[in-house]
């Protein structure tokens, strides 16, 4: 089920790895995801993207942040901690979007505040249906704040 244009959202997608940020679009596509997509690479230009600084001063806030958590100059579980920290930024949902499984890492995305953790799957029918599903629960199950 896809939501109205009048209640499309913003998404912040973190991903360093240009084949799955290529992945994720196409999901979107696919899935006829109506919502606006935004990529950046690394959690520093996130962090911009989020504090609408440099670049990204007329940036969008995102209603929902999809992370991977390998990423360069500034780590997922380091952006996340940051992102949890700043009152102005908390409130957005953050779902840990990465390959890895390992309980560590699940269980300190949970431990920094993460909203849901969702491994990548490896095929892409899987990867859509995923992505969806995501779409589905925070974009129309999911009271959000305004």
């Amino acid at each position: 089920m896809t939501v109205p244009a009048a209640s499309a959202i913003d998404v912040l997608l973190v991903e360093d790895d240009a084949g799955d940020a290529l992945i994720t679009v196409e999901a979107f596509e696919r899935h006829k995801v109506v919502n606006r997509l935004h990529v950046v690479r690394d959690g520093v230009d996130a962090l911009a993207f989020l504090r609408r600084e440099g670049d990204h001063a007329d940036a969008p806030r995102p209603d929902l942040v999809l992370l991977d958590l390998n990423l360069p100059r500034m780590g997922g579980h380091d952006l996340l901690a940051v992102l949890k920290a700043d009152e102005d930024l908390r409130r957005i949902p953050v779902v840990v979007l990465t390959t890895s499984g390992a309980d560590e890492d699940v269980l300190r995305s949970y431990q920094l505040h993460a909203n849901a953790y969702v491994t990548k799957p490896v095929d892409f029918d899987a990867f859509v249906t995923a992505i969806r599903q995501i779409d589905d629960f925070f974009i129309t199950v999911v009271a959000r704040p305004s």
